[in-house]
Order: C-alpha cells, then sequence, then structure tokens
C-alpha cells in the first residue's frame, strides 16, 4: 500500500493521542488497574514512549513531524515547504481526533463512572495548575521552543515528496528515542504550569472531541483553548529564528 505522508501524519498522531491520553485516562479516571499510580512522572514518561511510537513507525514516509509547531518551526528554518504545512496540521489535526476518540471507546465504562468533569476534561486536553493566562502563555511557549529547537537540530533531509520534487528534512527511525526523551525533560522540567501541551493539535483535537461525547456536566474550558494553540506557534516561531541565527 502506497501511504502518503499527510495519511503517515494522520496514523503517527493517532497513535501518539491514543497512548498519550490513555495514560492520563488510566491514572485519572475510577476504577482502572492504575487509579493509584504516582500520576506525573508515569504521564511524563509515557508522553515520552508514546512519541517516541509514533515517530518510529512514520519517520521514513512523512519526517514524523506529528505537530503543527514542528512543521512550522521547519518550515521557518527552511527544512520544509511552506506549501506542504497546511495538509500536514489537518492531518495531524485528524489524527488527534481519532486517537482521542479511539482511547475515549478504550476507556468508556471508566468515563461513565467518574464523575469528576475537571480530571475527566484532563483526561483528554491541557489546563492550566494556576490560571494566569500571561504565564501559562510563556509556558506553552518556553516548552515548545525547548521541543522544536531540539528537532531542528536532530532533523535530516530524509523524506521526498512525490511529485513536488520537494527534499523536506524530518525525523528518522533512529531520531525517535532522543525525541522522546525530549518530549519527557520537558514533562518533567516544564510541564507542572499547564500539562504542557506543546502541539496545538494534540490539545485542540482532543477538546472538540470532549466537546461532542455525550455527558451531561461537560466543561471543554474553551476560553482557554487558545493558549496551548498560540503558545506552542510562537515558540516554534521562536525557534525556527534562532536556529537561523546560529546556524
Amino acid at each position: 500500500m502506497n501511504v502518503t505522508p499527510y495519511i503517515a501524519e494522520l496514523i503517527g498522531t493517532t497513535f501518539l493521542l491514543l497512548l498519550g491520553q490513555g495514560v492520563v485516562a488510566n491514572v485519572s479516571l475510577n476504577k482502572t488497574k492504575a487509579e493509584n499510580d504516582p500520576p506525573w512522572l508515569l504521564i511524563s514518561f509515557a508522553w515520552g514512549f508514546a512519541v517516541f511510537v509514533a515517530v518510529f513507525i512514520t519517520s521514513n514516509i512523512s519526517g514524523a513531524h506529528l505537530n503543527p509547531a514542528v512543521s512550522i518551526g521547519l518550515a521557518l528554518a527552511g527544512k520544509f515547504s511552506w506549501s506542504l504545512v497546511p495538509k500536514y496540521i489537518l492531518a495531524q489535526l485528524l489524527g488527534a481526533m481519532l486517537g482521542s476518540w479511539i482511547c475515549y471507546i478504550a476507556y468508556i465504562d471508566h468515563y461513565r463512572l467518574s464523575n469528576n468533569e475537571d480530571s475527566i476534561r484532563g483526561t483528554f486536553c491541557t489546563g492550566p495548575a494556576i490560571r494566569n493566562f500571561k504565564n501559562n502563555l510563556f509556558a506553552e511557549v518556553i516548552g515548545t521552543f525547548v521541543l522544536v529547537f531540539c528537532v531542528l537540530c536532530i532533523a535530516s533531509p530524509n523524506i521526498e515528496i512525490e511529485g513536488l520534487n520537494v527534499k523536506s528534512f524530518g525525523l528518522g527511525s533512529l531520531d525517535a528515542l532522543p525525541v522522546g526523551i525530549v518530549i519527557t525533560v520537558i514533562g518533567m522540567g516544564l510541564g507542572g504550569n499547564t500539562g504542557f501541551a506543546i502541539n496545538p493539535a494534540r490539545d485542540f483535537g482532543p477538546r472538540l472531541i470532549y466537546s461532542l461525547v455525550r455527558r451531561k456536566n461537560k466543561k471543554p474550558d474553551w476560553s482557554y483553548s487558545w493558549i496551548p494553540i498560540i503558545g506552542p506557534c510562537l515558540g516554534a516561531l521562536i525557534a525556527g529564528m534562532l536556529y537561523l541565527l546560529v546556524n
């Protein structure tokens, strides 16, 4: 089967959200096997491993961006074509929604037994520990800056988009482990403020799924939702500009 880079991005982001949201659901919902496990260390490691899996299975097809901020940062640094960015972002958003929905179905009995709506929303999307939009935005900017700058230093010209004659930079299969480690350390070191979305698709897609599922007292918190979109985009732009400056 000829898998296009866009389908690969969709599949990779699906895996990312299925596994990443899955660990949060596992430690947050009632009556799960991991309900009483120490959550933050487990969550940080699990998101890192989720990125490792997603990068490994898609790297040789799409370059494993899996994140609009990564696509934007690569494009700004001249490592990826701007013409491909919108389709990549759409694929990433759809993949995030699909992975979130599959995770919801996998844990649906536990969702039905859980009544803390803040915790339930937290399995889908991020939220601030202290609601201060200025500081929350900065936390997302700096976390995404670290991620995208590291990706720019790792990425190599490993994919070619057929028919467009575009040689693009992306992550290879050997890059899956270091990128997974970067995600883990961001979670441990910088994630306590906002839950480290550092990926607009990862937050907006599942937040949209949460707003659509049948629950009586849903709290999607759309007033906060712009933070994990704008923050990562700004962080990616700063990382791309700094990379151009020092290279």
